[in-house]
């Protein structure tokens, strides 16, 4: 499938998800594409420029899109399912990088992101999953917390009370009720306090790179030790002071910094 530069609409049959391409000067086309998985609240442009920023540093081109339900893609009925992060890792994601043709990816994943991230390269063993050459998790998420309850919990307020809906509009338009009650409700109902995902970890084979804010307010540090312990390829993590749940936009140079420096790593490898 040939991508234009710039915003788009990817056709899955069932779905149409916004995306971003944002080509890389002078790509290698034996480097892997960096595909950008948004967190529970986020879409295309909640990543604002940081795609931008780590293809300059990297020289990898990327590919950054909406699940459908959030940004401009194509809406969901609600409620999600539970098992809504189960569905993207081990069937949306393999069709869209079926179509999408790379031959090899990174995936670069935030909170809900990365947790798809994680499901898609431990649990499906398609066509699709032999071209991830690498995982980076921003703040993953591999089972429910009492601190992650709290938090939504407290976001529910703010958007039912506060302006945080109108700043979701800003980036949802009309998805924007879709988006942040499919995400909360999911996240508050009673059996998804079991949600659980470490039976994937140990499928997980290509490296990981996890960044998690030391004042994460979603997560403790048992996710990321999880995640260490479980997976079955080689893990590397960053805590980073002075940084809560978005590591990229609370401390950009060094979410960048590590970012450039794994893929770096992962290219080497390839070469040798």
């Amino acid at each position: 499938m040939r991508i234009m530069p710039g915003p788009g609409r990817l056709d899955l049959d069932d779905r149409q998800l916004e995306y971003r391409w944002v080509p890389a000067a002078h790509a290698n086309p034996n480097h892997p594409v960096l595909v950008f998985l948004h967190e529970g609240l986020g879409c295309t442009a909640s990543w604002r420029h940081f795609p931008i920023q780590v293809v300059q540093q990297t020289g990898h081109s990327a590919f950054v899109y909406s699940r459908a339900g959030y940004g401009t893609s194509s809406s969901v009925s609600l409620p999600r399912p539970l098992h809504y992060m189960h569905d993207e890792g081990l069937d949306v994601l393999p069709r869209l990088l079926d179509k999408l043709q790379f031959e090899s990816v990174i995936l670069i994943g935030h909170s809900d992101g990365a947790s798809i991230a994680l499901i898609h390269a431990g649990g499906y063993r398609g066509n699709a999953a032999s071209r991830v050459s690498g995982i980076v998790a921003l703040a993953p998420h591999v089972f429910n917390e009492d601190v992650s309850v709290a938090s939504i919990r407290e976001a529910a307020c703010a958007y039912r009370d506060g302006d945080l809906r109108d700043k979701l509009k800003r980036l949802h338009g009309d998805n924007v009720d879709c988006a942040f009650w499919g995400w909360n409700e999911a996240w508050l109902h009673p059996r998804f306090l079991a949600w659980n995902i470490e039976e994937y970890l140990p499928g997980v084979s290509v490296p990981v790179l996890i960044i998690q804010g030391l004042d994460d307010q979603y997560g403790t540090a048992a996710q990321y030790r999880a995640i260490e312990a479980q997976c079955g390829g080689k893990v590397d993590v960053l805590v980073v002071d002075d940084c809560g749940h978005s590591p990229h936009r609370e401390q950009t140079v060094i979410t960048l910094t590590a970012i450039t420096n794994f893929v770096r790593r992962l290219v080497d490898q390839r070469r040798t």
